[in-house]
């Protein structure tokens, strides 16, 4: 007896295990509405425990979109926005947006009905118009395989499916036809992202970056014809200027060293202070003194202070640079301009800007333009960023948006070609630049003897000015004195004037280096 109990002992588990599992089943009814909206009623049955799904939500449509669906008014579960949660056996219902899609003479309405696991799942389908076709599909999302069974009734007013073994990850996905104006709804369109389709460039997008481009740039260039040009002058203000009248030196339209600097370009630059410094000294108001100095010691001057100067003739900016050199001090060495110095530099160029307005060669600041046209084109340039982003991620017109940033950096750099002179002005430049003609190619042999030493070294600092240092240097140097120095320049002992041209030269770039560190104006 017990053998028989141990040999039946293991079929009857056998056969206790091999019994069928319960499995869950679904009832899905889906009605849709006039107005596209799909309503979804499922009759669950779990054998189990809590299920969850996750229905495929958004599929490909294009290279440039994909094809989203929505749910909303979930009752009988739970959803996060990704995941349907079935706590229990019953009804859950739910609505569906963008499952309507127009087709060749019709609409059709595709779901994904149901996911497995399921044992059997039945699928009846109705409208607000008859139906015209049916199909279905099960296994995966793309999959192309047959449905368990589908057919409507006679009169077409609903459509049934069944699937019998939906596994674990398989889809059912119905799919019906309607006649065309049915619901009049569409599918809904997210754009996707990507570089290949953010810059398409086509008829559409190439012509309109060429249109926006023209008319951006044709613009920003209208505007400097019509405010950023030059007033015009007569051919007769241009020509060779010898600024010399009577024997006396006349600059023309009695410009300075420093003002013809800013005159010409626009700018308060370094090598209109070091002009100036010159222009100082052989005008009487100070002193240059060149140190003695071994052979590998670094060149230097002393800066003198003249008494009984007429300081108070000063033009602004020259008085402050004046000022800002010897701050209270009678002398000072070059190597040693620093701390009050690098301070007053500023006050010399914003004296400077102010001299050329009220000179009346500029209406306006030519830095103050150049900063609101700077400001504004960095302003178009990150909206033209901002735009090409937004563009990009929302449409394939990114191109666009390239050619707002092409204006901004156009308008950025073009800005600094915005200052315009005056007629004024401009007739100053003329003569200016017929001064410069003199000075490179100028017949200084007709200029009596007695009055070179200091028409030549008034003309100086207006060589520094126009980069020929070493031409009116040698000029100077070649001059005839009753001793070794200049009035405004002395050398050291065994120093003459044939050696002034090489400490001339020195001295305006030993300058220039003095003044650079500051960062108040801009360098050769």
């Amino acid at each position: 007896m017990g053998k028989i109990a141990r040999l039946l002992g293991p079929m009857l588990l056998l056969l206790v295990f091999a019994r069928p599992a319960a499995a869950d089943t679904a009832a899905v009814t889906l009605t849709l509405g006039r107005d596209g909206v799909l309503h979804v009623r499922e009759e669950v049955t779990l054998a189990g425990g809590a299920v969850t799904r996750t229905p495929p939500l958004r599929a490909r449509l294009d290279d440039s979109n994909d094809r989203v669906y929505r749910i909303s008014n979930v009752k009988g579960a739970t959803f996060d926005g990704t995941t349907l949660t079935i706590a229990a056996s019953g009804t859950v219902e739910y609505d569906v947006t963008g499952a309507v899609t127009p087709v060749a003479g019709g609409e059709e309405l595709r779901w994904f009905a149901a996911s497995g696991p399921l044992e059997t799942v039945t699928v009846r389908v109705t409208g607000p118009a008859q139906v015209r076709s049916l199909a279905c599909f099960a296994g995966d999302l793309t999959g192309a395989i047959g449905c368990t069974a589908a057919a409507m009734d006679e009169a077409a007013e609903y459509a049934e499916f069944e699937q019998q073994g939906l596994a674990a990850g398989q889809l059912l996905t119905v799919v019906v036809g309607f006649p065309a104006g049915t619901t009049g709804a569409t599918p809904l369109l997210e754009h996707r992202f990507s570089l290949a389709t953010a810059f398409t460039l086509d008829v559409v997008t190439g012509g309109s970056l060429v249109l926006l481009l023209v008319l951006l740039l044709g613009g920003l260039w209208l505007v400097y014809w019509t405010r950023g040009r030059d007033a015009r002058v007569i051919g007769a203000e241009s020509g060779s200027h010898a600024a010399r009248e009577g024997g006396r030196f006349t600059p023309p339209d009695g410009v300075r060293p420093g003002q013809i600097g800013t005159l010409i370009d626009e700018q308060a630059d370094v090598i209109d202070v070091t002009a100036t410094v010159v222009d100082l000294a052989v005008r009487g108001y100070l002193r240059v003194d060149e140190q003695p100095r071994q052979a590998y010691d670094a060149p230097d001057w002393l800066l003198v202070k003249l008494p009984k100067a007429p300081v108070a003739e000063l033009l602004p900016y020259e008085r402050e640079l004046y000022e800002a050199i010897f701050d209270l001090r009678d002398a000072v060495l070059l190597s040693q301009l620093a701390g009050g110095f690098s301070a007053g530099l500023g006050r010399v160029r914003d004296a400077l800007y102010r001299d050329v307005v009220k000179q009346g060669w500029f209406a306006r600041r030519p830095d103050a333009v150049r900063s609101r046209w700077t400001v504004l084109g960095i302003l178009v340039t990150v909206l033209g960023l901002a735009g090409t982003v937004a563009l990009a991620l929302f449409t394939t017109y990114g191109l666009l948006g390239l050619a707002v940033i092409i204006a901004g950096a156009a308008i950025t750099v073009g800005g600094q070609y915005m200052p315009a002179k005056t007629a004024l002005g401009a007739t100053a430049l003329a003569h200016t630049l017929g001064f410069r003609e003199y000075l490179a190619s100028g017949d200084v042999g007709d200029v009596p003897a007695a009055e070179r030493t200091e028409l030549f070294s008034r003309y100086l600092p207006y060589a520094v000015i126009f980069d020929s240092v070493d031409r009116w240097a040698r000029v100077v140097a070649s001059i005839t004195t009753e001793g070794d120095n200049l009035y405004w320049y002395h050398g050291p002992a065994e120093w003459d004037l044939s050696k002034f041209a090489a400490s001339m030269r020195t001295f305006v770039m030993t300058t220039s280096g003095a003044i650079s560190p500051a960062r108040q104006f801009r360098t050769f």
